[in-house]
């Protein structure tokens, strides 16, 4: 078996602990910010980034966009983590008490294979790829990141989905230690998301672990968290713990919160309006200031050659 349980590690195969040493001080260190200004892509003098870690072996994608990626100071210091807080800095301010190391994930439901596997053996045993993928959020802004990560569909494949295995639930860890912003009531805690099983099993579809060739920080999801490139960033769940296959359609967070505004299926569709403001354009972070001109969003986000047979049949103003 490629993935193995803590009982199935031989000694030999355990992290070397000094590598191991090093690795969690510069997890839990994270990234911190001496101050921002509150526009994207205007930096006040002093951001601090800690020592950085790379990931080795990481391939190049065939998936891979050619745009210019955004930089790794946006993509690391302005983002949507609310188990951190709601501002937009508030994960690169504070997801330093998050600990992604040691990280194990549950496998639950319709699989032939369930159980608690660790996330290092998950990663030996994959080919890791940098994918430069669009992410865009409801809020009309975007990024293009290089994210580094492993194939979805192989990953879930080893745990043997049953025929009953309709879709694929992500659930993000609870701890109000570590995750101080879950003290909060804005969402119902902990976190969860899902994917039908012909997008999970897609071959665009990446579990995450790094960017820009590093570690991936706290603020961006450590140790682990769901890339879907054609979707609303809101789908793609942080600093996951739980993975369960399911027969019915899972109950996600932004979707029983906010029926209206979020729908399960989240594909990026222009003609869709969030309730609250226009989806017609979109603003890339880090390519102007706050009135550069705005370009036409891309149904699926630019994706539509290779995902929009996945949705034939449906009404996707209805399905949204």
């Amino acid at each position: 078996m490629l993935i193995k349980k803590p009982s199935d590690i031989k000694a030999s195969e355990i992290t070397d602990e000094k590598h191991y040493k090093d690795r969690r001080k510069f997890m839990q260190v994270g990234l911190g910010l001496a101050g921002a200004a509150a526009i994207p892509g205007l930096w006040l003098p002093g951001p601090v980034h800690a020592a950085r870690e790379k990931l080795q072996g990481v391939q190049p994608s065939q998936y891979s966009s050619t745009e210019k990626p955004t930089s790794y100071k946006d993509i690391t210091t302005y983002n949507n983590f609310y188990e951190f807080g709601t501002s937009k800095t508030d994960p690169a301010k504070y997801a330093h008490t998050l600990k992604p190391e040691p990280w194990s994930i549950a496998i639950e439901g319709e699989v032939a294979k369930p159980g608690n596997y660790h996330l290092e053996d998950m990663i030996k045993a994959s080919t890791l790829e940098e994918r430069i993928y669009r992410f865009r959020c409801v809020e009309a802004w975007g990024m293009v990141i290089p994210w580094v990560g492993l194939s979805l569909g192989d990953m879930l494949k080893r745990f043997e989905p049953t025929s009953r295995a309709k879709y694929v639930e992500f659930t993000t860890l609870y701890d109000l230690k570590q995750m101080p912003g879950q003290r909060r009531s804005v969402l119902n805690w902990p976190y969860v998301e899902g994917l039908g099983i012909n997008e999970a099993m897609h071959p665009l579809s990446i579990m995450a672990v790094g960017l820009y060739g590093e570690v991936l920080p706290n603020q961006n999801g450590a140790p682990l968290r769901l890339v879907v490139p054609w979707k609303y960033g809101f789908k793609n769940i942080k600093s996951i713990v739980k993975i369960r296959f399911t027969e019915t359609m899972p109950r996600s967070t932004w979707a029983a919160s906010a029926p209206r505004e979020y729908g399960f299926y989240a594909n990026v569709n222009p003609a869709v309006n969030h309730p609250r403001w226009s989806q017609a354009k979109e603003r890339i972070i880090g390519s102007g200031s706050i009135f550069a001109r705005r370009k036409k969003t891309l149904m699926f986000n630019g994706y539509a050659e290779q995902v929009a047979h996945l949705y034939a049949g449906m009404d996707l103003r209805k399905n949204f």
